[in-house]
């Protein structure tokens, strides 16, 4: 078999090749429907399940495939040739964002009890951390959990949360210690909790055929068994899964600017303009170019930081550059892409169209560019 890059094995291709696949059969030709109505199907997420989509990160011991970032990568840049990133989004939310919470600090009785859920895509899981007063800056969050008998009581708001609408189990980080910064816990939340409910279904720029909430902690009260993972220690479990959560964002990223670039390259050789086609003037031939040796360049990094981690080296430096500069490539390339395709190219029949709105959360989410770039600076400074 040939391999796409050097850091791929057999195993990792067919992977790729079995969601490519997947995607171009399940996904893009009845997506547009998921994106008018706000939800990806629940018989397309226990599809993926059945096929062990879910399964790529989890141990063989809890009957997973006890794979890397490197697996992370390959799935996630391989639902992005899908075109509907709000369905990668759903997936990668529940695979590698909020899952691995689950998997890295779940107890026997929490594994026994959710893991066999959210692996089938039954139990479909998102991620509370982000609130109104608290994105990028985790430790800013005000949302409060004190202890209450044998269990806590919750109270405060999360917003932005992709699957919260309509998924199953909130991974719910809030503060518990008062006197650090960084004292922060993890609890599971069942959806359909006492005083645990959507205060907002969001409407976005973007990603329509993800659900997107604002949370509602009122009151809520979990008991012990729902505590995640060690007290106090949420910010550090949280900041574990960071690395792996910017990766599959630049890899959704990655394979949505291929196929937009495939795409573009195909239009600009049908389209007739001055005489020949668009594809025949130098400008448009050398940007897409460019564009491709750019998303070479991403991908490349991209998977070399996957490797890093997959070695059990640091690798902060490395995917915290690679989300910076990878989510602005990704932008730009969609950009020229819908250029490229004029007045088309702005019509919402287009698919460039939507990859161009779809892409525009990248820099922000998971770690704004911005704060991507102070991670760089603070690990590349001498003095």
């Amino acid at each position: 078999m040939t391999h796409r890059n050097a850091y791929m094995t057999d195993e990792l291709e067919a992977i790729y090749d079995q969601t490519v696949e997947f995607v171009a059969n399940e996904v893009t030709p009845h997506a547009d429907s998921w994106e008018e109505e706000g939800k990806v199907p629940r018989d397309v997420l226990a599809k993926m399940g059945a096929l062990g989509m879910f399964a790529l990160r989890v141990p063989e011991e809890h009957g997973g495939l006890g794979l890397g970032y490197l697996a992370s990568a390959t799935f996630s840049e391989a639902l992005g040739s899908s075109t509907y990133a709000g369905f990668e989004a759903t997936v990668l939310v529940h695979t590698d964002m909020s899952g691995p919470h689950l998997v890295n600090s779940g107890s026997p009785e929490q594994l026994a009890t959710y893991l066999p859920g959210a692996l089938a895509g039954t139990t479909i899981m998102a991620i509370g951390v982000t609130e109104p007063d608290a994105g990028s800056d985790v430790a800013g969050m005000r949302t409060k959990a004190v202890k209450d008998g044998d269990g806590w009581r919750i109270n405060g708001t999360k917003t932005f949360i992709t699957n919260g609408v309509y998924g199953d189990l909130v991974v719910v980080a809030a503060r518990t210690d008062p006197d650090n910064r960084y004292g922060i816990s993890m609890f599971l939340v069942p959806s359909g909790t006492e005083g645990f409910s959507v205060a907002k279904k969001l409407d976005k720029h973007g990603w329509r055929c993800s659900d997107t909430a604002e949370l509602l902690l009122d009151n809520v009260w979990v008991p012990d068994s729902q505590l995640l993972g060690t007290p106090h220690r949420g910010f550090y479990e949280t900041m574990r899964n960071f690395q792996n959560e910017r990766m599959v964002l630049v890899g959704m990223g990655v394979g949505a600017a291929q196929k937009a670039i495939d795409v573009t390259l195909a239009y600009t050789q049908e389209r007739k303009a001055f005489g020949g086609h668009l594809y025949d003037l130098g400008a448009i031939r050398q940007r897409m170019a460019m564009n491709q040796a750019r998303l070479a360049a991403v991908r490349a990094s991209m998977y070399h930081a996957a490797w890093m981690g997959d070695q059990g080296l640091d690798n902060v430096k490395a995917m915290s550059g690679v989300k910076a500069f990878g989510c602005e490539v990704v932008n730009q390339i969609m950009y020229d892409c819908v250029q490229f395709h004029g007045g088309m190219g702005y019509m919402r029949e287009s698919s460039v169209e939507r990859m161009y709105r779809d892409a525009r959360i990248l820099p922000i989410g998971g770690g704004a560019t911005e704060v991507m770039l102070e991670e760089v600076a603070k690990r590349s400074y001498q003095g």
